[in-house]
């Protein structure tokens, strides 16, 4: 409810315009009631355990009122929800994004008779002022603001608030468009099995200042207790959280999967949850999805899936740098009853003699026809953008060899993007016609691929950060020939670097992996973190790959063998150029947006902002070629049957906007 009218103290030279809360949350997510009644089993006697430890008489649980030590191979117990009442405000994070600025704060639960009001306060020349207040809401004590009008260029200190000492507090970023260089940090894979702080992480860090967090996933494993294992995560990074844009999408653990194919929302029914859908109720799922993924940039289309799902699935600029948010979970098919068994599990492939391509069956859904869509607009959109990228939960390939431990060879698993093979190659060719990178996570093993299409090298690189406490689930790049692939990256410190074929077929190109050298020892699972830093002047990306225990301060010899790894921009288009059409000189404008498009196909090839005022387009036929040009789209002028020449005469072009 906006407060901007009852309450004197809020900055009116803001032009701030607070949003019914209420009102987003039930668009967004169907299953919101603020007036919920707190049952103890608010999803249900079928589910009597679910969230147990914060619903119901959560205070009276003895794992509530003590905080118990781990035994080695025991249990590990969440920390305890029964904290004293002035530490009830956990962490927040947030976004803005064009004008709207979206807060998300965790609480801990609350006792009977306590306030379910939480305040949302600036700092404005030196004094707090309140700007918005909300209710806390039940199952999940997580509360929202929403901010229009939100003024982009200046940092603002905030605190969330609960009854008079619980605070958060932090700092709105200003977006960083005057940054030569945005540095995005990438995590995922946070093993609930390790409890206690991250501390060397979060001191890293602190030091790398990142302009971006992306957690792609698996921020808990307390499949059960999504609310004590959201508050968890929270205490181990709130210091990296408070003061800098998160992204954060939920993965299969988030929502109580060991793997999940969501299969447009459906309700999974078999053991290991391959028929596809999702296990636990909607209500659940929707919760989780809130907690981590509200303050997300709305989505770019709202509409549910099945039984009122809701999707995230949406763009994010900062930094002149454009991301687009997808799941690659929500819409993909599941394998069982689809596909012939060929292994131990419907999703697991053992079958030395399997044709990979009797499992790219006509109808299978990777992304879905709508994320598919959504993407092929993001890539023709360059609004306020020098740079494009795609965050997502999972790698579009199968770039590990053994799973769960050393011995434990899998020819395929078809809980990664690489199957099902053929949407698999729209999605790589979407992303390609953007010069996009891929960030993702939830392999358990860092990787830097190039992924190939139709040929080796000619899509785009995806990185895969590394498990950031890798105590579940262990995987290796680990080639039965032990040999290098073709074209092996020079002078690489890794021997299997190179050309393969994963177990589904896909050709990738191995640039680094990082295997664990002991997963018995901490020091040596190969846990860790990424960055990816993009500079706008170079047109350059750089992955950087860090592990768990290693001290920044001391440089890159402190990251994983084979990183850091610099590559270009527009090499995340890597087909083989047989032509180029004539340069063109703009005229009236500095760096427009151009798209090619082969005329006899209208395959559109690429869309992107050039530098500058001047750029020749390369081509890869030797057919006739149309070239839009605009402002922020391709949509000012159009020039017709282009013939490809080589690039020293192909002659010029003016173009005047």
């Amino acid at each position: 409810m906006s407060s901007d009218q009852k309450n004197p103290s809020v900055d009116r030279r803001s032009a701030i315009k607070i949003a019914a809360t209420a009102a987003a949350c039930s668009l967004a997510f169907p299953d919101w009631d603020l007036a919920a009644q707190e049952t103890a089993k608010p999803f249900g006697d079928e589910f009597p355990n679910l969230e147990s430890l914060t619903t119901g008489e959560w205070w009276t649980r003895p794992a509530n009122n003590r905080n118990t030590q781990v035994k080695r191979g025991g249990a590990s117990p969440a920390p305890s929800m029964n904290v004293p009442r002035d530490e009830v405000v956990v962490f927040a994070i947030y976004l803005h994004h064009a004008g709207v600025l979206k807060i998300s704060a965790q609480l801990y639960p609350l006792k009977p008779g306590e306030s379910r009001e939480v305040r949302l306060e600036f700092e404005r020349d030196g004094e707090w002022q309140l700007a918005a207040s909300t209710q806390v809401l039940y199952p999940g004590w997580d509360a929202h603001f929403r901010i229009e009008n939100w003024d982009a260029m200046r940092d603002v200190p905030y605190r969330i608030r609960h009854g008079e000492n619980a605070m958060f507090e932090g700092r709105i970023r200003r977006d960083p468009i005057d940054k030569n260089e945005i540095v995005v940090g990438n995590l995922s894979c946070n093993s609930s099995k390790t409890i206690g702080e991250r501390t060397e992480i979060v001191r890293n860090i602190l030091i790398q200042d990142p302009d971006l967090l992306f957690f792609s996933g698996d921020q808990t494993y307390r499949h059960t207790e999504h609310t004590a294992g959201w508050i968890e995560f929270g205490l181990q990074f709130r210091e990296i959280l408070r003061d800098r844009p998160v992204v954060c999408i939920p993965d299969d653990h988030d929502v109580g999967h060991g793997n999940l194919w969501g299969e447009s929302g459906k309700k999974s029914v078999t053991q290991g949850d391959a028929d596809g859908g999702y296990r636990y109720p909607v209500a659940y799922v929707n919760q989780v999805q809130r907690q981590q993924a509200w303050h997300l940039p709305d989505p770019v289309d709202p509409s549910p899936v099945d039984r009122d799902i809701a999707v995230y699935f949406t763009r994010l600029r900062l930094g002149e740098i454009d991301f687009a948010l997808l799941e690659d979970r929500k819409f993909k098919t599941g394998p069982d009853g689809k596909i012939p068994k060929m292994g131990p599990r419907p999703d697991h492939i053992n079958d030395a003699a399997y044709d990979p391509k009797s499992v790219d069956l006509p109808g299978l859904q990777l992304l879905g026809d709508r994320q598919e869509r959504f993407l092929r607009e993001w890539s023709e959109d360059w609004t306020g953008a020098a740079m494009k990228a795609v965050l997502s939960q999972t790698a579009f390939c199968g770039a590990v060899h053994m799973h769960g431990k050393e011995d434990g060879r899998l020819l395929a698993d078809l809980d990664c993007n690489g199957w099902p093979q053929t949407p698999r190659k729209r999605a790589l060719s979407l992303i390609r016609q953007a010069w996009a990178v891929h960030l993702c996570g939830d392999q358990h093993l860092a990787v830097v691929v190039k992924h190939g299409i139709d040929t080796y090298g000619d899509g785009p690189y995806g990185f895969t950060s590394p498990a950031l406490v890798n105590t579940i689930y262990g995987r290796w790049w680990h080639p039965l020939d032990e040999k290098p692939g073709p074209n092996p990256v020079p002078n690489s410190p890794l021997p299997w670097t190179g050309d393969f074929l994963d177990g589904l077929g896909n050709q990738i190109s191995m640039l680094a992996y990082a295997n664990p050298e002991d997963i018995n020892d901490e020091k040596k699972r190969a846990d860790g973190y990424g960055i990816a830093r993009f500079n706008k002047e170079k047109r350059t990306i750089t992955f950087e790959c860090w592990p768990r225990f290693s001290d920044v301060k001391k440089g890159d010899s402190e990251q994983f063998p084979g990183w850091p790894i610099t590559i270009a921009m527009d090499a995340n288009d890597g087909r083989q150029v047989v032509g180029w059409l004539p340069e063109l000189l703009f005229e009236g404008i500095v760096n427009p947006v151009v798209q090619v498009i082969e005329q006899s196909t209208g395959e559109i090839l690429y869309t992107v902002r050039v530098q500058g005022a001047r750029f020749q387009p390369r081509v890869y036929s030797q057919a006739l070629h149309t070239i839009k040009v605009g402002r922020d789209k391709p949509d000012g002028i159009s020039i017709k049957g282009l013939q490809p020449k080589e690039k020293d005469q192909a002659g010029e072009r003016r173009v005047q906007l």
